[in-house]
């Protein structure tokens, strides 16, 4: 008999495990200024909260699928990240999406019958632990401690940003603003090279609104999104350019 297949886990996490004051008594959080796991990742989950700080380092594209979200893209090629070396150390200055910054905790739903969420963390992280080292408290006898609190608070504040994402996607996608994305840039020795595999919004498409439709997306504020995520399209030459340095090296 063929065995129920395993549940796919977000990116970065390995297994996911709920926090509980009685399994994690004296367990603290390692003081994180890296992210290793981060290293070999093209392309981060982005909510529409984070496309005015994101816009000017990256291009934001959107997965395919229908349940497609924004992306940072950090890199042209699949496990090449530009702004994050081997060790984890992100570029300075260089905004830190929050998808990254949340890890390795998240709110998870354990309960099918259920919408309640649950304060998770992946385990083999190596992250959260029992030991002697710096690192934040996460219980105060029974209860969260501060740290906690605010890892919560931070979590919670994501799931909010997540679900005015999907109203976002909703609304370009029932408005077919969305085509697939491509890509051409020169080579040094001029020959061109092609990048495909993302999506992005069709300016043509976005000319052929109808009045009503545009002052939707005017009156709800989406309008400014979708020109952040236009302009922010212009990053692509320089991930490009670091690529192509980075070969040459």
């Amino acid at each position: 008999m063929a065995s129920n297949p395993a549940p796919m886990l977000p990116l970065f996490y390995n297994s996911i495990a709920p926090l509980s004051s009685q399994a994690h008594a004296g367990f603290k959080v390692r003081q994180r200024t890296a992210y290793p796991e981060a290293a070999k990742t093209h392309a981060i989950p982005l909510t529409v909260d984070e496309f005015a700080s994101a816009m000017r380092h990256y291009p934001i594209v959107f997965g395919s699928g229908p349940t497609a979200a924004p992306l940072a893209l950090m890199g042209l090629t699949d496990g090449v990240n530009t702004f994050v070396d081997a060790d984890g150390n992100w570029a300075k200055d260089v905004y830190v999406p929050a998808y990254a910054r949340r890890y390795p905790f998240l709110l998870a739903k354990f309960n099918e019958t259920s919408e309640e969420l649950t304060l998770c963390f992946d385990d083999k992280a190596g992250l959260v632990e029992a030991g002697d080292f710096d690192g934040y408290e996460l219980f105060d006898g029974e209860a969260p401690s501060e740290h906690t609190k605010s890892v919560l608070a931070f979590c919670e504040q994501f799931e909010t940003a997540v679900a005015r994402t999907k109203q976002f996607m909703d609304e370009i996608q029932a408005l077919d603003l969305i085509i697939d994305g491509e890509v051409s840039l020169q080579q040094g020795d001029g020959q061109p090279s092609i990048y495909r595999g993302f999506r992005m919004i069709g300016e043509d498409k976005l000319r052929e609104l109808r009045g009503d439709q545009l002052r939707k997306l005017v009156q709800t504020g989406m309008i400014g999104l979708v020109y952040a995520h236009l302009l922010s399209l212009q990053n692509t030459r320089d991930i490009f350019a670091k690529q192509m340095g980075v070969a040459a090296a």
